[in-house]
């Protein structure tokens, strides 16, 4: 099957650009890494991957802010909105990156190089004062376009192959793959492309399959997708109107879970979904999907992307076709299924059941308080147990960038304290006496350390030198101290 000759619009920096800060050094971060930050930034020598205080040792002021991918969302509505008014049919691979088929639109334009300007101009007249223009690329298939957007180019039509054949297999976003195609001595994407098909299936399964269709510069999209049957688009009428996002996305869950629970009855997964709206005075609206690869198939990916688009919907300020009224209906239609051979079920098993109720009382929560009135704990990057555990909304997927895999220099040793102190307790130290909290005296029958640290060492006011200590005493108890100069404190306490 030929690859469908599309166009993809690339914001850079989106993130960035979306906190308003394109204009002047920022890093935009998840979990203490660098995911996106501004030319002014970029200048100084901050890349993606950097941990804050490498970005921050490199470029004096830099701007810091946590990354917020429904904020990205909502401010790339209008940019949707100026590429919609070319073609209805575009597809949201990502906030900051959206597609179209180019065959209508092209033919009334007058070719590629004429779409690819006139969408281009229209882009950049509504990106935030500040924002890098937009590139506009166009190739055959989403990935090379992608790839082409990047450079600003037109690939000619059955070239996307030669075009792809000189990047490196890191550009197909498996990392695990493309470590163990460069220790195999592959490199490119041209010398992955000129493998047998039959042996790059046989040796790296369908992932390799897949990475082996990216390189010969055919739709990444498998011969296997097709569109699904009507029966499995999913609604709900809302009455009262919901005027109210938390409330809308409240019945997207319950929404997205249908979906995912009659897709998975007949061994389906979808892999782009058209999420429509009906309001109260009668405007509709419809934007498509992606949901393929990068954890974003499931029910929860769905839901958090339906909550996107509705923010984007309800509260972009930008917008000026906002709805008039509260929402009266959701609608999500699966457009591309295929079979889901990518599931793994719990190796303990589990009653789905009670999960299941579990989810909707938690659902529900949020629905009333909002998403951060229920969070979960995931492992993160740090030294101290306080840094090494992060809360994220419960339904939503951790951060991009979440490392909670050395290196981290002074970290302390496995296994970690039962209980961490949100303040630490302060205590004293003498000899081989220790008091807590001004209480009485303890021996110190057992200690192991120190764990010293030097952090932010480049900022003269944030400054601290300071060494953990695992402290045993006569008590029976073990505790995480930590010591600064002459001043201790207790930080976590052990079981």
């Amino acid at each position: 099957m030929s690859a469908v000759r599309t166009l993809v619009v690339w914001c850079p920096d989106w993130p960035v650009v979306a906190a308003g800060l394109a204009s002047v050094p920022a890093a935009v971060l998840a979990s203490g890494r660098v995911v996106a930050c501004s030319a002014a930034a970029r200048a100084e020598g901050v890349a993606r991957g950097l941990r804050r205080r490498q970005a921050e040792s490199r470029c004096r002021g830099l701007v810091v802010v946590e990354h917020d991918p429904a904020g990205d969302a909502r401010a790339f509505e209008p940019v949707v909105v100026a590429v919609e008014a070319f073609t209805p049919e575009v597809e949201i691979v990502r906030p900051g990156v959206c597609a179209v088929a180019t065959r209508g639109p092209s033919r009334y334009f007058g070719g590629d190089e004429a779409l690819v300007a006139v969408v281009a101009a229209a882009v950049d007249g509504v990106l935030p004062e500040g924002a890098p223009a937009c590139r506009v690329g166009v190739a055959d298939g989403p990935f090379a376009a992608e790839r082409a957007a990047r450079g600003g180019v037109v690939v000619p039509a059955g070239g996307s192959a030669g075009f792809l054949a000189g990047f490196p297999v890191s550009t197909l976003g498996d990392v695990d793959l493309a470590d163990l195609l460069v220790r195999l001595g592959i490199r490119t994407l041209g010398q992955l492309a000129e493998l047998p098909a039959p042996a790059v299936l046989a040796r790296f399964g369908p992932a390799g399959e897949a990475a082996h269709r990216l390189a010969r510069g055919l739709d990444e999209r498998p011969l296997v997708a097709r569109t699904a049957p009507l029966e499995l688009t999913v609604v709900a009428e809302l009455d009262p109107p919901a005027e109210r996002l938390e409330t809308a996305a409240f019945v997207a869950k319950g929404l997205a879970d249908r979906l995912h629970d009659g897709l998975t009855v007949q061994g389906l997964t979808a892999t782009r979904v058209l999420v429509e709206a009906e309001w109260e005075h009668g405007e509709r609206m419809g934007r498509r999907w992606r949901l393929d690869g990068n954890g974003g198939r499931g029910a929860a990916a769905l839901a958090e992307r339906v909550r996107w688009q509705l923010d984007g919907w309800m509260t972009s300020a930008s917008v000026g076709d906002q709805p008039s009224g509260g929402l009266t209906l959701l609608r999500l239609v699966p457009e591309e299924v295929r079979p889901d051979d990518g599931r793994q079920l719990g190796f303990w098993g589990g009653d789905r059941a009670a999960a299941e109720r579990v989810a909707r009382v938690l659902a529900r929560v949020q629905g009333m308080l909002g998403p951060e009135a229920v969070v979960t704990a995931v492992p993160a990057g740090g030294r101290s147990p306080a840094e090494q555990v992060r809360l994220v909304p419960w339904g939503e997927r951790p951060p991009p960038g979440v490392d909670a895999e050395p290196p981290w220099p002074g970290r302390i040793p496995p296994p970690l304290p039962a209980t961490v102190h949100p303040v630490p307790v302060p205590a004293e130290v003498t000899d081989a006496q220790v008091s807590i909290a001004g209480g009485r005296w303890s021996a110190v029958t057992a200690w192991a350390g120190p764990w010293p640290v030097d952090e932010r060492w480049w900022d003269a006011a944030a400054h601290r030198r300071r060494a953990r200590w695992q402290v045993m005493t006569a008590a029976g108890t073990a505790h995480l101290m930590s010591q600064e100069g002459d001043h201790w404190e207790v930080e976590a306490t052990y079981d």
